[in-house]
């Protein structure tokens, strides 16, 4: 197999609000316990992902101590964590994030998260308009990466005030753990273009991901600054496209139609999100709208807030469509599956080669001749051949 580009960075995903086969039914739910969980970061980290991605909101379980316990129980992984200003000073969350950056040895990064449901908000006491939230996001990263970078910190705006703010205990990386962030609206992009290190983006069809992209490089400019991007997307990859498809159409086989039109109410209603507008828009939550792209799917977003989309196809197949991402700048991939633990193992089986990614995990070893291959191990025989 030729690999005409570089390798994709491949992270997956720590689901801290329960996970399960099927959208929309607890049939198969499995709960977000901590031994689950650890059990999908190692699997993460041996089979040679990236990172996994951890994040928050108010049916999660917490991020930042979630990290803390699995950081100990993995090697290699880092640890993408996320963060809501609002709920704590900048500089307490960089002495957090230092701590977990020490903890880990130099593996901890950070997912800047505004939040776009007013309601949830309100019960973290944040009580500020969509582009007010932005403005404070600002002004809270000024903060928080002057701090992390080892400058006592003397600030005043509009919305944050701190006075001789510094850090006795400084990270492990410099010079400071990279700053991941996602919006869709133009405070957000001002934010990405100014303050961050990542730009991330959901899954939607690749022009118009493009068109995102371009616009932060450009405000970015204007800053003398460059951003990296990201994306947010689900995978569903089988050895046939047939067999793909249908893990697609069984993933939401026991989705009720009153599911779907509830939560799409709930979106509409409670969530001043741009990017959550745009998801929503790309079905318009009927079931005979869902294939937005060339193997780009919507199904998930008919009751999944957030990232609503996936890749579904053969290896080949979706190795290339995330090449058509990696071509106007994606540089990550944070994906997930149903359920997470076997999907881990799918993704790393099938795409792995596909992308040029080596695949971690143990040495191999001998196994019973005629178990795993002519000769005992498919590696040898594979050489040999």
């Amino acid at each position: 197999m030729t690999i005409s580009r570089n390798p994709l960075d491949l992270f997956w995903f720590i689901p801290v609000s329960g996970d399960g086969t099927y959208l929309g039914t607890t049939e198969g739910h499995r709960p977000a316990d901590i031994g689950y969980l650890r059990q999908i970061a190692q699997a993460a980290d041996r089979l040679g992902f990236g990172g996994v991605l951890i994040p928050t909101g108010r049916g999660c379980d917490d991020p930042w101590v979630t990290a803390a316990a699995l950081a100990p129980a993995t090697e290699r992984l880092r640890f993408l964590v996320a963060l809501r200003p609002g709920v704590a000073s900048p500089t307490y969350a960089a002495r957090q994030a230092a701590a977990l950056d020490r903890i880990s040895g130099g593996r901890f990064l950070v997912n800047v998260v505004t939040g776009g449901n007013p309601g949830e908000l309100a019960g973290d006491g944040i009580f500020l308009g969509h582009d007010e939230r932005y403005a404070h996001t600002a002004e809270f990263l000024s903060v928080y990466r002057r701090v992390l970078a080892g400058e006592v910190v003397d600030f005043e705006g509009r919305h944050i005030r701190v006075k001789g703010a510094a850090l006795g205990f400084p990270p492990v990386q410099k010079p400071w753990p990279p700053i991941w962030f996602g919006g869709s609206s133009d405070p957000a992009l001002d934010v990405a273009a100014e303050h961050v290190d990542v730009y991330l983006t959901w899954g939607e069809p690749p022009a118009e991901v493009a068109e995102k992209l371009d616009a932060v490089r450009r405000r970015a400019a204007r800053h003398g600054r460059t951003v990296r991007f990201g994306l947010r997307i689900h995978l569903i990859v089988r050895e046939t496209e047939a067999d793909a498809w249908a893990a697609a159409d069984r993933l939401i086989s026991r989705l009720p139609d009153e599911a779907v039109a509830a939560a799409q109410r709930k979106f509409a209603e409670e969530s001043d999100s741009v990017g959550q507008k745009r998801m929503s828009q790309l079905h318009g939550g009927r079931r005979d709208s869902l294939v937005i792209a060339p193997n780009l799917w919507a199904g998930i977003g008919l009751v999944r807030g957030g990232a609503g989309t996936a890749l579904v196809g053969d290896p080949a197949t979706v190795a290339a469509r995330l090449r058509e991402y990696q071509d106007i700048g994606i540089e990550t991939v944070i994906a997930s599956g149903y359920p997470h633990l076997e999907e881990a193992y799918t993704v790393a089986e099938l795409l792995f080669p596909h992308l040029g990614i080596r695949a971690g995990g143990a040495p191999v070893h001998e196994t019973q001749v005629g178990e795993f291959g002519i000769s005992g191990t498919g590696i040898r025989v594979a050489a040999a051949s």
